[in-house]
């Protein structure tokens, strides 16, 4: 079916004279996640993971994709016709090499404008500027027969109990920095962003609580642009209670157009789609750069932070729920992945404020966790048995907060591998979330905490160790970043971020230990102001794979504090079959 569809494109790039077609992972927004109205790369490639991007030539086409998918890309690329290219990898070509080898000086390479980034679009000029670039075709779109609706659900407004802030505060200090920095306009695109602004949600992409939407701010005006039929009157009365007016949402290229030359418009080009940003009057001065929202969001205040506490307790409650029926069960009954990911639903829709979960569950055994975002299905059921590892990566929206958890759990019998492997794991999960750092410490410069005692080891992971969790938003956000890439965005307190190092060994087993952590202030002396975290996530871990002789005294007194806090907070709220499991996973090692 793929190289059928990849024929019927290079027919359309044929009849175009056009020499290669770009299809990104986005919609107009360059969301992480997005509608199924907007999957076109999935649709011509047959790869199913969250990030990537096809490139298809007259003869040559090639996937770039990152670290988390090269197993499962390999796998759903067989026999399509499209190469795979491993990004972070050394000695992988990139795109625009790729282009230059595979298009001739004064080619043609087009793509679709509405669903790519302009910074993007930018750096391909840079660095081709022998090659014509076309951004209004829509080939892809073109050839997809059965294509998905486009979202149509309902917005509604996110009540001040939770936010802790009001839309109107949040526009006045976006409009103090216009005003600062002698800015007019200021023209968001990210769907996160904009929701947290104007303190709304809606049920536009799946696991991500957005309404697709434009914003443009001014001094004098705060305009929301949206599919009309997706505010009722009730919504729109409360939007206008904080200053902020409707308008359809194709509405926005029109008036970007009739700004005048008076005009400093200030965007993010990361998440400005080429269509938008050619709609913008030449005639404005445009400042580019991050989101002014991203730092805004993602320091969160005291009320966001005692709504995640709760949000987390009953989660985790859930979770210990659902470890203690599946132990129970495997060895008596045939229970597959899926039924797992689908009992572990159940069990967090008993949770009060309970709206869905945060992302596909990853429900994953045996071999399958090498594969770091693994995703069970109905045409492939895997049976767990009572022996190796089970990993569970999953996560719920509650009205209150939104979650992220990673637990790899000992079914049975194990392998000296398995153990080692996890033990070391879990030294690494410890050694960052217990470390203590200075004020001015940037997020990535993190990474070597959790990485260093495997490094230690020659073991490594290929995906980042903690990303940013969003507020009944994306589970990933930014700007902070524990990774190896480097990031200028400093941790500071109130950021909530994950801490999930991993081992992975393909055909053999997979083990992440994931808590969601808090930053803190820990202490202040003549040497400075030192942060640290706590750990929101208060679900047990399990010790039974442990090699306890490779823990340190005080890797061991760390988990005993941590079992200690876990059962005091979730024992109030469990009985019978599952305090007692509780009671054993949470034992003095």
């Amino acid at each position: 079916m793929v190289k059928y569809r990849i024929e019927k494109l290079r027919e359309l790039m044929k009849k175009e004279n056009i020499d290669a077609y770009i299809i990104p992972t986005a919609d107009p927004h360059q969301s992480e996640y997005v509608a199924d109205f907007y999957k076109s790369r999935e649709f011509i490639s047959g790869f199913t993971g969250s990030s990537g991007t096809v490139v298809i030539g007259k003869e040559k086409a090639g996937l770039w994709t990152d670290g988390r998918y090269f197993i499962q890309a390999a796998k759903e690329l067989e026999g399509s016709g499209i190469d795979l290219y491993k990004l972070g990898v050394e000695g992988t070509q990139s795109i625009s090499d790729f282009i230059k080898e595979n298009v001739e000086d004064d080619g043609v390479v087009a793509f679709n404008g509405e669903t790519y980034s302009y910074r993007r679009y930018a750096t391909l000029l840079d660095k081709l500027q022998k090659i014509n670039f076309k951004s209004n075709y829509t080939l892809v779109e073109d050839i997809w027969e059965d294509r998905p609706e486009k979202p149509s659900g309902k917005m509604y407004i996110y009540d001040i109990k939770y936010t802790g802030v009001s839309a109107k505060a949040k526009i006045d200090e976006i409009r103090n920095t216009l005003k600062d920095k002698g800015l007019t306009h200021y023209l968001i695109s990210s769907l996160e962003d904009i929701c947290y602004l104007f303190n709304i949600r809606g049920s536009d992409v799946e696991f991500n609580p957005v309404v697709i939407s434009y914003v443009l701010i001014s001094e004098d005006f705060a305009k929301l642009y949206v599919d009309l039929n997706k505010v009722d009157e009730k919504t729109k009365a409360v939007l206008k209670e904080n200053g902020i007016t409707v308008e359809d949402y194709d509405s926005v290229f029109d008036q970007l157009s009739e700004l005048d030359n008076d005009s400093n418009l200030y965007l993010d080009p990361r998440k400005i789609n080429v269509k938008i940003y050619k709609s913008i009057n030449s005639v404005v001065n445009i400042e580019k750069g991050p989101d002014f929202t991203l730092m805004m969001k993602s320091i969160k205040n005291d009320i966001e932070i005692e709504n995640q506490r709760n949000a987390y307790v009953k989660d985790c409650v859930a979770l210990v729920k659902f470890f203690n029926w599946l132990e129970e069960n495997v060895p008596n009954e045939e229970i597959t992945e899926l039924d797992a990911a689908d009992k572990l639903l159940e069990f967090r829709k008993q949770g009060d404020l309970f709206i869905e979960a945060s992302f596909g569950t990853i429900s994953a055994y045996g071999e399958n966790a090498a594969l770091p975002h693994y995703s069970p299905n109905k045409g492939n059921p895997v049976v767990l048995k009572n022996r190796g590892l089970y990993l569970l990566d999953s996560g719920g929206h509650y009205l209150d907060g939104t979650t992220d958890i990673t637990r790899t759990v000992a079914l049975g019998e194990l392998t000296e591998d398995e153990k080692y492997h996890y033990t070391y794991t879990l030294k690494s999960h410890i050694a960052l979330l217990d470390s203590t750092f200075a004020k001015g410490t940037k997020s990535s410069s993190l990474d070597i905490f959790a990485r260093g005692p495997l490094w230690k080891e020659r073991l490594d992971f290929n995906h980042g160790t903690g990303h940013g969790v969003g507020y009944l938003l994306s589970v990933h956000e930014g700007p902070q970043s524990i990774s190896k890439a480097n990031n200028n965005i400093d941790m500071v307190p109130g950021m909530i971020t994950s801490d999930e190092p991993g081992i992975y060994i393909e055909g053999s087993h997979g083990i992440r230990i994931e808590n969601i952590m808090l930053c803190i202030e820990k202490f202040k002396n003549d040497f400075g102001t030192f942060y640290g975290f706590e750990s929101l996530s208060l679900c047990p871990i399990d010790l039974r794979p442990v090699k306890k002789e490779l823990l340190t005294e005080s890797e061991k007194d760390w988990i005993n504090k941590y079992h200690k806090e876990c059962f005091d907070v979730l024992s109030k709220y469990l009985g019978g079959s599952d305090l007692e499991y509780l009671k054993e996973m949470t034992k003095s090692i």
